[in-house]
């Protein structure tokens, strides 16, 4: 069993999150802009404090409403640099807004986020991560794996033997359909 569905389940924060949404496909704007907001947040920090962060960062970014966070300006980033709710960290709070501002783009050349992922699988990792740098910033290999691994873009979510493994499995998650790879270490 992986190292996260061992320490996950009965855990107050990583049960929830493990059991009902991690490997668990998706193509709502929020949650995708969401999740790879939070992987950026996670870079050099421990996921437990992400998850302990969540509904701060969900208040202070407006939901992850593409077109709001699109919209921020320096007053924007002041507020937020001074919430303690919040991962204070300017390099990854300016990521997060370029990143709504490319995702409105991907609505003009694709239809949208989860049409964008969608027309460039299946992928492998490297090639994932490969894309995801030359579209977005902050966006490193280990981000870009665990965004796509936590959506079911690439595999390793969830050890075989892990009871939430098929449920994972059975909301269709991309891997199945194509190239495999990666996991949560």
């Amino acid at each position: 069993m992986s190292a996260y569905c061992r320490i996950a389940p009965g855990h107050p924060l990583h049960g929830p999150y493990h059991a009902t949404e991690y490997g668990f496909p998706s193509s709502d704007e929020r949650v995708l802009f969401e999740r790879l907001s939070l992987e950026i947040m996670q870079a050099g920090l421990t996921w437990e404090l992400v998850l302990k962060r969540r509904s701060g960062l969900r208040a202070a970014f407006g939901g992850f409403d593409v077109d709001l966070v699109a919209a921020f300006g320096q007053a924007d980033e002041a507020r937020l640099l001074a919430d303690p709710g919040i991962i204070r960290n300017r390099l990854k709070v300016r990521a997060l807004v370029e990143n709504a501002r490319r995702l409105q783009a991907l609505r003009a050349s694709h239809g949208g986020f989860a049409a964008w992922l969608e027309a460039h699988h299946p992928r492998s990792r490297a090639e994932w991560a490969g894309l995801f740098k030359r579209t977005f910033v902050f966006t490193g290999d280990q981000i870009v794996g665990e965004f796509l691994i936590s959506l079911g873009w690439l595999e390793g979510a969830h050890a075989e033997d892990c009871p939430v493994a098929a449920l994972a499995a059975a909301a269709g998650p991309a891997w199945l359909r194509g190239i495999e790879g990666g996991g949560r270490s």
